[in-house]
């Protein structure tokens, strides 16, 4: 039986053309959301962006038919607009008001009247509690979902290998095909293994002993950077040896790096260490300059309205990576913070001579970035929207690096399956030009309270 699903704002606010997402059913969209479309379409931010997509999408249907009969559309499903049930009765704590409340009227009205099963959609949980309470179906929009977070892909993997393969690896690498890991049970089995995924390879007669290593074509190589120090800085863990790799990769070999982890594992740190070693210490010309955006739920959309120039509206969001800046500026720790206006005046070069520049999320879209090494910090607070306008607007020569915690999500709606970081993760993952990597909780750097804070709360 053929379903008939009402979206709400937000799914058309994330996914402009999610209305195409519910195969050969009907696709109803009540007044009120064109309404809320309507006030949203003028927005500078990410949900202006959108929103004007969502009315374009509309409009290519509204050409070809009535909209409130019913326009069939490509996938053999039909798309109507809903202007009725404005009289229809809910509870009176339910305030008609309000633009929720017009969408239950709606869905309550139509389960009323057909005989076809009504579902709402939409990505707030509080309104789908409200459908329930009404006795409504109500769901997520699960298109762009991924898999739950302990099942999502890692980018490293660790596996046996015979002694004598293990011996020969630095000189020959190993073929994907000797390698085996074991299970629960204790029975042998061979792994799935991505391009590019990062190994940590273990001599089966002595479990002790490892490589560390990288798949590339059917083969595990060894790591090209393993004895690198970017700007001075040392790896301190495997998970440290695999984000220096990446990094130091041309963007021609590996135009996109995306890192997650949780606080204190050395993502934005590493990043900027290599970005520096790249941009100062190498007289090769291989970046113009280090980008950095941090996305920002609320910032993003409100910018135009703060003080100053974009540089210093964006600056509160820049501390975090000055934090980072002064420990690699000034590595001796017992000194670094003993003249704090010195340290100030080098981290002000640095931006004055626009070796490091900072944009915000909605100042990026839309542009062509060559020759640039481009940090995403926090990039679990974009949605898949946004990350792939991101992606896909990279210049020549230019290496895009995501990093963040899927863990640490600041924005309305979005949650550990549905962000863009881990959208960008899931999709991305056997891709020759995408390197990725997921630090473990064991390898946070911070501090003795940061790490016994992560095993403990």
């Amino acid at each position: 039986m053929s379903k008939v699903y009402v979206l709400d704002t937000n799914v058309l606010i994330q996914a402009p053309g999610a209305f195409r997402c519910f195969e050969e059913n009907t696709v109803v969209i009540p007044v009120t959301v064109l309404e809320e479309l309507d006030n949203l379409k003028r927005d500078d931010g990410e949900r202006g962006i959108n929103a004007r997509k969502a009315i374009r999408a509309l409009e290519q249907l509204r050409v070809r038919g009535l909209l409130t009969d019913g326009v069939e559309m490509e996938n053999g499903g039909l798309l109507r607009v809903e202007k009725n049930y404005v009289d229809v009765q809910l509870p009176q704590d339910f305030h008609e008001h309000k633009q929720d409340n017009r969408i239950l009227k709606v869905c309550k009205g139509l389960a009323e009247d057909l005989s076809q099963p009504v579902i709402l959609v939409t990505k707030d949980m509080l309104l789908r509690i409200k459908a329930q309470l009404l006795g409504l179906a109500a769901e997520d929009f699960t298109t762009e979902q991924v898999a739950e977070e302990e099942i999502q892909y890692r980018g490293r993997a660790e596996v046996y290998v015979p002694e004598d393969a293990f011996k020969d690896f630095k000189k020959k690498g190993v073929s994907v095909d000797k390698i085996y890991c074991i299970d629960d049970e204790g029975n042998t089995y061979q792994p799935e293994l991505y391009e590019n995924q990062f190994i940590v390879l273990k001599a089966d007669q002595s479990a002790k002993k490892t490589h560390l290593g990288r798949v590339e074509k059917g083969m595990i190589k060894k790591l090209e950077y393993q004895k690198s120090k970017p700007y001075g800085i040392s790896p301190r863990n495997s998970g440290q040896y695999f984000i220096q790799e990446a990094l130091m990769q041309p963007a021609a070999k590996a135009p996109l790096v995306i890192v997650k982890g949780l606080a204190g594992t050395s993502k934005t740190f590493y990043s900027l260490a290599v970005g520096l070693e790249k941009v100062l210490n190498q007289q090769s010309g291989e970046y113009r300059r280090i980008l950095i955006c941090r996305p920002n739920a609320q910032f993003d959309s409100e910018i135009g309205f703060l003080p100053g120039d974009e540089q210093e509206k964006i600056s509160p969001l820049l501390r975090p990576v000055i934090d980072n800046l002064e420990q690699l500026i000034d590595s001796d720790e017992k000194e670094r913070y003993a003249n704090e206006a010195e340290l100030r005046g080098k981290i002000d070069e640095i931006f004055d001579r626009g070796i490091i520049q900072a944009e915000a999320m909605n100042f990026i879209r839309g542009r062509s970035i060559a020759k640039t090494y481009l940090m995403i910090d926090e990039a679990q607070n974009m949605t898949p929207e946004q990350v792939k306008g991101i992606i896909t607007r990279a210049g020549k020569d230019t290496k895009i690096i995501l990093l963040g915690d899927p863990n640490q999500i600041d924005r309305p709606f979005l949650d550990e399956r549905t962000n863009g970081l881990s959208y960008a993760s899931e999709h991305m993952k056997g891709s020759p030009l995408c390197w990725q990597l997921t630090f473990s909780a064991s390898e946070c750097e911070r501090s003795e309270l940061a790490m016994d804070a992560i095993q403990r709360l």
